[in-house]
Formats: structure tokens, C-alpha cells, sequence
């Protein structure tokens, strides 16, 4: 039984000022209206021999793809396993495989898959995935290995070796990213492909490969894996254990030493996204090579990239350039140095700037809030409470909030008194009053206009009680 695992993690910094680390790569909607974690999803599903799924991903993450998933696949079975913090792939599908052999046996094989990458042709990929199914059953380490499309020095390479019985080639090396030259040398070889990150493995076969090559990763993640509680859904590694898991990629830690590996060469249209420019492919160009998503007026330029949200934007006169405004931050780059978006992030994290996690809209499990206006003197959102979302009892020592419902009914408790709350009535919250709202309707949402007073408005003033999602 092949059984797809998405791995989705990572803040995806190059995208900026789209993907922060609250909302990354892997939750950005593309030209076609859909994320690349749904894109997956379905992708993954097009392939497994029956619907269900395995994402390992972290507790920050889980709500929202768990919507996101049943938003676009309703009738599937998406299972979650939730890591503490995130110590690279080679835990990761170690922890998956466990997962995978307490419940399928340990012959099942899983199909392990990046969340946020793009493949525009799904039969292609079938075709390849259904090869490296047959040659994990055999026993191979096997992976899938893109038809490169140009010299490219930002991936990894494969060099393939001797043809295996039916399709499928021997892999002959692991190559770190290369140099100009050597990438085009890699290129015009013929023999080398893109290192996608999508692998094909039976359970034990894995396991064994990181008993004999990674016996420091598999002991302790058996260890963790021990130490947690593993019969729910979704399954949650320990904290503790799973910190003493060492970190490493499956690439380092098993791929590149061990002996039975094969790589499936593919061409299936595939991008990581990995930078603003490889967005910008995505979309069509006008005559002067320029591409826009959203409202744009683009006067005497060439070669120019504009996304916008919520505003209109203006380009006049400008060539080859990066322009991504999302209301709450404005990227302008170079085309040539897009993949140098990261040092601006890390300049923000550096000032400790809320801009690198937050955007202006934060989604949390109840539902989200937006952020109207964030003034030294107050702060003003606005909170839409999905049906049956509840948020955590609470207090706050350093601020007040007022809540005004716009639409629907809030169920409300200050302290020790409960009461329901319809369209334009209002509620005062003193600071250190206990309070919490939930909305008990089964389809309509709770739309709250959230004012808050005080001396300090940060999310690290919330002391949480009780938390129907975990999180006190």
C-alpha cells in the first residue's frame, strides 16, 4: 500500500513579504487561486492506493491545514503527525515511517512529498511515482529526479548510472548545489537531474537504511516516538524526547551512503518556487515582458514583476524589478537578486520586527483577526469566529479590550458571568478580568470589531486558562 507523506515546514523566506513564518510558503495562493499545500494534497491523493494522507508539520500549522485540507479534499482521510519544533527531514521521515508501520505493517511504502512545491503535469508525475512504487517494493531507496531545463546552481543534482530492468537508473552520486560552470557542464551531460526531495520507500527498508547509516536519528526518534502518546489523531511527538533527536536531511543522513538507491527521471513541470521570480513564470507577460497579478498600471517599463493585494500599484519607468505589496509591507527588488529576499527577513528578525511572523491577518483556530489600526495608544482588530470556534479563557494584565459585534451572536464571559452578544451590542473587558468567546451557531460566522487601551498590546500578554485547542 503506497501511502503519501507531505512534509510541511519551513518559513519559505525568499517569499516574503507573502510568506512569514505564521503563514509560509506552503499556504500562498497562486495564479490559479489555489494554495501549493491543497495543490499537494491533490496531487498526493492522485497517486495513493486509497485516500489517505500522513503531513507531518508543527502544532502552528495544524489548524490551518487541517481546514485547508478539508476545504479541498472533504471526503479524505487526512492524518496529522505534529512535531515540537522542526529538526530537518531525516527525523522527520523517520517518525513518519514510524507512524506508518504501527498501522500499515511495516511493507507498506510511502511517498514522501515536499508541501510547497509546484507540478504542473500530474500524469507525468504519476507515471514516475507508479515506477519508484514498483522499485520500493523491490527494496530500493528510490527517488524521483527532475529532467533539468537549464543550468541552475540553486538545487542539489543526481548523477544517474546504469539503467535498471523496466526504467529507473542506478544513482551514482548525491551533488551539492554547483558553481555556473559546473552546472552547465552538469547540464549538457545529460546524465544529471534536479534533487526534487520526493522519495519512494518501503517502511523497514528506510528504517533498516537508518539503523545501518543513521543509527544516532533512528534510536532517538524511537525513543521519542516511545515517549509519545501515539493512538490519537493528531499524533504529537514529545518535546522533550523529540529535542534529542539529532538534525540532519534524509540526504546526508541515509541517500548518500547507502547502497540500493534509484532515481526515476522525470518531466513533470516542476518548480520549487523557490523565489520571487520563479512566481513570476507563472503568469503571462504583456509585449514588454511584464506580468501582474492584482491591480497594477504599468507605464514605460520592461521585464517588471507586480503582485498586489489591496492596493492599487503604479510602476512608471522602471526595468527588471520585483514589486510585492501586501497592505502591510511593500518588497521592491531586482529580478537578478530575488533569492536575496531572505537578509531582508533576517534584518527584521534581527529588530525583532512583527512583520518577518505576523501579517496584518492572523489566522488561529477559532477563525482569524485582521489588524486595523496599531497605534502607541490602542489597537484595533477585526475577529471572525467560525462556527464552533471557541477562544481560550484568558486574562491580560496590561490592556483592556471592548468587543462590538458586526454580525451574528457571541456567547461572552467576563469573570464569573455569561451572556449572549447580537450585531451592534457592545461588551467592556477590564484588564485582568477573565474572559472568552465562543460561537455556538452550526454555519454563521461571528464578525467582532476588538478595540484595545492600555500600555502594551503585544500577543505575549495573554495568560491562557483553558484552550479547547491546547494551547494554555
Amino acid at each position: 500500500m503506497l501511502i503519501p507523506v507531505i512534509l510541511s515546514g519551513g518559513a519559505g523566506t525568499r517569499l516574503w513579504p507573502v510568506s512569514r513564518r505564521a503563514h509560509p510558503k506552503p499556504f500562498m495562493r497562486l495564479a490559479d487561486g489555489e494554495t501549493l499545500a491543497a495543490s499537494t494534497l491533490r496531487r498526493a491523493l492522485g497517486v495513493a492506493a486509497e485516500p489517505v494522507t500522513l503531513t507531518v508539520t508543527g502544532r502552528d500549522y495544524y489548524f490551518l491545514t487541517r481546514d485547508l485540507y478539508q476545504q479541498a479534499v472533504p471526503d479524505g482521510h487526512h492524518h496529522f503527525l505534529l512535531e515540537p519544533e522542526g529538526r530537518n527531514t531525516a527525523p522527520a521521515i523517520a517518525s513518519a515511517a514510524l507512524w506508518l508501520r504501527d498501522r500499515f505493517g511495516p511493507e507498506a511504502r510511502m511517498l514522501i512529498l515536499p508541501a510547497d512545491h509546484l507540478v504542473r503535469d500530474r500524469v507525468a508525475f504519476a507515471d514516475a511515482v507508479a515506477t519508484a512504487d514498483r522499485l520500493a517494493t523491490e527494496g530500493w531507496l528510490t527517488c524521483l529526479g527532475i529532467q533539468p531545463t537549464h543550468a541552475e546552481t540553486g538545487f542539489g543534482y543526481i548523477r544517474a548510472g546504469a539503467s535498471l530492468k523496466g526504467s529507473g537508473r542506478e544513482i551514482e552520486a548525491f551533488v551539492e548545489k554547483p558553481d555556473d560552470a559546473t552546472a552547465l557542464r552538469y547540464y549538457e551531460s545529460g546524465e544529471y537531474l534536479w534533487n526534487a526531495g520526493m522519495f519512494c520507500f518501503r517502511v523497514d527498508v528506510i528504517l533498516d537504511a537508518m539503523d545501518q547509516h543513521a543509527p544516532d536519528i533512528r534510536q532517538a526518534t524511537e525513543a521519542a516516538w516511545k515517549q509519545s502518546t501515539t493512538n490519537t489523531e493528531p499524533v504529537e511527538l514529545d518535546r522533550e524526547a523529540f529535542a534529542r533527536v539529532p538534525r540532519d536531511s534524509i540526504d546526508f543522513a541515509v541517500m548518500e551512503r547507502a547502497e540500493r538507491r534509484a532515481v526515476v527521471p522525470v518531466d513533470c513541470g516542476w518548480s520549487d518556487i523557490g523565489s520571487w521570480q520563479a512566481i513570476s513564470e507563472l503568469y503571462e507577460t504583456d509585449a514588454l515582458g511584464n506580468r501582474v497579478q492584482g491591480e497594477a498600471v504599468v507605464i514605460d517599463s520592461r521585464e517588471t514583476f507586480i503582485q498586489g493585494e489591496q492596493r492599487l500599484v503604479a510602476a512608471v519607468g522602471v526595468d527588471n524589478l520585483v514589486i510585492v505589496d501586501t497592505g502591510d509591507a511593500v518588497l521592491v527588488a531586482s529580478r537578478s537578486r530575488a533569492q536575496e529576499v531572505k537578509t531582508v527577513v533576517e534584518e527584521l528578525l534581527r529588530q525583532e520586527h512583527e512583520s518577518a511572523v505576523f501579517h496584518r491577518t492572523v489566522h488561529r483556530p477559532w477563525g482569524n483577526y485582521t489588524v486595523l489600526e496599531d497605534a502607541e495608544d490602542c489597537k484595533v482588530k477585526r475577529l471572525v469566529v467560525r462556527p464552533g470556534g471557541v477562544l481560550s479563557l484568558q486574562r491580560h494584565e496590561h490592556r483592556s479590550e471592548h468587543w462590538t459585534v458586526v454580525s451574528g451572536t457571541a456567547t461572552v464571559r467576563v469573570d464569573d458571568e455569561e451572556f449572549e452578544l447580537g450585531a451592534n451590542e457592545t461588551v467592556q473587558i477590564p484588564a485582568g478580568s477573565l474572559h472568552r468567546l465562543e460561537n455556538h451557531h452550526p454555519s454563521e460566522e461571528v464578525h467582532i470589531i476588538e478595540v484595545q487601551t492600555g500600555r502594551y498590546f503585544g500577543e505575549d500578554d495573554i495568560e491562557r486558562l483553558e484552550d479547547i485547542y491546547g494551547r494554555a
